[in-house]
């Protein structure tokens, strides 16, 4: 397993959360870097040291910020503010996903604005190092930032909240701890305070969608060059003097170097084939600026309040507008990658363009052939359509007294997931038609791995499992490195 020493909070960068989220690397505090944060964590410390009102730390939160909290109550409550805001439920994010959350919490944690020991650090790396889980709610999360699935992350260093379980269900934290031989953690002052700021889980979540769309971009392009061989279109659509932007230069040229020679079926191509390329370079656009909005928050003051300058500054930390917004419009995109794929589906079916036998059919009456995998894939588009409203509305009063402006990341996220598994189920959809029609005569290419899954003939069969098998081999990365 790589091993990656961490000699400052960048070191921490997309590429290294990545594979903490997938279990594929594990991190080192260097030496310099804990003393750095010792550093911080006396200067905190000292700069806490007094009467002054501190939010959160020897006062209450929300409403009850403008009461004083005496040195009993301060000794308690940055453990007690996990405790009364654990209120999530199942369904719990997935393990890789709550693996990047606590990733991304020990990124922002080492930003010297948050102030925390060493230690602290410390325990998550522990955790990663152990694969202790945190069971974090996917939903439900009503709050500006994201107070309620924090709260369950930071209540396992408690050893009284839950972990995920071999199965993904909910397990209690404490025999898990002793399992990997951690016991439970106490927050420091101010520590369970920055625990619960930021947007962690939402920009972990982003890291994995951004890296999952670039990929169904690239399988996406291949398919579509295959399908573009198989219905004879044109290639005018394909000309590199249409190109408006580098994105979409990348992808006309993909298209015309994956694409295999062959005669012309129409004047013009169908307008599914003519609009792929620009909604691909969208595509690519907004999966580009989701990682962008990432890196903001990677490096972003989240704490609050932080300490700056010797003093605790309240900020707007928590709100993941910028990672919402993202989220949403890569949502939208796919979401129309996924209509148009369909629409190409059909075209494949069609024996008046392809040449091949209608539905792609090895005995037209006998069998379907493929109009019934293109009816999977048109009600799966259907579905994605309740997922390409913006998340970002909505702003609800919860706190009694303080004003609340949400913007429900989680939710963009979950939409966003949504539209990445919807793409895929009709990107496998089109890879399955495409490789019938190979099997019935089409000059296709690139598709030998695909081949290699599914089982031999063109007869009708049970297509729900070659169409496991093709999402499986989508999942495992293939043809990333095609173009």
């Amino acid at each position: 397993m790589n091993e990656h020493r961490l000699r400052r909070p960048a070191d921490l960068d997309r590429t290294v959360l990545a594979e903490l989220a997938r279990g594929e690397c594990r991190v080192v505090l260097d030496p310099g870097l804990v003393a750095e944060l010792v550093a911080g964590r006396s200067s905190t410390l000292a700069d806490l040291d007094g009467d002054r009102p501190v939010y959160g730390v020897n006062t209450g939160m929300g409403a009850m910020a403008g009461v004083r909290l005496d040195a009993a109550a301060r000794a308690r409550q940055q453990n007690t503010l996990m405790t009364g805001r654990a209120v999530g439920s199942a369904p719990w994010l997935r393990r890789d996903q709550a693996r990047a959350l606590l990733a991304v919490r020990l990124r922002t944690l080492l930003h010297p604005t948050a102030g925390v020991s060493p230690e602290l650090c410390q325990r998550l790396v522990d955790l990663l190092d152990a694969d202790v889980v945190p069971a974090v709610p996917a939903r439900g999360g009503g709050a500006a930032g994201e107070i309620i699935p924090l709260a369950h992350a930071g209540a396992v260093l408690l050893g009284t909240g839950q972990v995920l379980d071999a199965a993904g269900g909910a397990a209690d934290a404490g025999p898990a701890l002793t399992a990997a031989g951690l016991g439970p953690r106490s927050f420091g002052a101010k520590e369970g305070v920055a625990f619960l700021e930021g947007v962690p889980g939402l920009t972990g979540l982003a890291i994995l969608a951004g890296r999952a769309a670039h990929l169904l971009v690239k399988q996406v392009v291949v398919a579509a060059a295959a399908a573009h061989t198989v219905v004879r279109a044109g290639r005018d659509p394909l000309h590199p003097a249409l190109a408006d932007s580098d994105e979409l230069r990348q992808v006309l040229a993909a298209l015309r170097e994956l694409q295999a020679p062959g005669p012309v079926a129409a004047l013009q191509a169908p307008v599914s084939f003519r609009v792929t390329a620009p909604a691909v370079a969208v595509a690519m656009r907004m999966a580009d600026a989701l990682d962008a909005a990432v890196e903001r928050a990677l490096d972003a003051v989240t704490d609050s309040p932080a300490h700056l300058d010797g003093r605790f500054v309240g900020t707007a930390g928590f709100a993941g507008t910028d990672l919402a917004a993202a989220a949403g419009a890569l949502t939208t995109a796919l979401a129309h990658l996924a209509e148009i794929g369909t629409a190409r589906l059909h075209r494949l079916l069609d024996a008046s363009i392809t040449g091949l036998p209608r539905q792609l059919s090895d005995s037209p009456g006998l069998h379907a052939g493929m109009v019934t995998v293109h009816k999977r894939a048109v009600g799966v588009v259907h579905r994605l359509r309740r997922f390409t409203l913006p998340a970002l509305g909505g702003a609800i009063e919860t706190s009694l007294g303080q004003e609340d402006v949400q913007s429900f990341g989680f939710e963009a996220a979950e939409c966003l997931g949504e539209a990445l598994t919807g793409l895929r189920d009709v990107l496998a959809c089109e890879l399955l038609a495409l490789h019938q029609a190979s099997l019935l005569g089409a000059p296709v290419t690139g598709l030998t791995e695909i081949a290699a899954v599914l089982p031999p003939g063109t007869g009708d069969r049970p297509f729900g499992r070659d169409l496991d098998r093709i999402i499986e081999l989508l999942d495992n990365g293939w043809a990333r490195t095609a173009w």
